[in-house]
């Protein structure tokens, strides 16, 4: 039997803007979510692909110098090794797919 993820309410239930909550793990696949708000987010850079993609709202980035906006139902691929930050104006919920 399957588990059940009510994004939408899971989302609203998060203390706090940026910090996401790990709901499950899909292989080496970890399915974070997290919820956004107007604040930028410092520029990091990791050892491993991450799949951002965007349930509601939208998500303003920076990546390795390109500005990128991914809309609700969008999903934005960024490779392992390659800088990326959040430009201020982002909002909504957010799936993070990453290993």
């Amino acid at each position: 039997m399957g588990h059940l993820f009510d994004l939408a309410r899971q989302a609203a239930q998060l203390e706090q803007a940026w910090q996401s909550r790990r709901l499950a793990r899909v292989g080496d696949a970890s399915l974070k979510l997290l919820r956004m708000d107007a604040q930028a987010y410092p520029d990091e850079t990791h050892a491993y692909a991450e799949g951002l993609l965007v349930l509601e709202g939208e998500l303003r980035l920076d990546v390795a110098g390109e500005a990128v906006t991914v809309v609700a139902g969008q999903l934005c691929m960024v490779p392992a090794g390659v800088p990326h930050a959040v430009l201020p104006g982002s909002s909504g919920t957010l799936l993070i797919i990453d290993a």
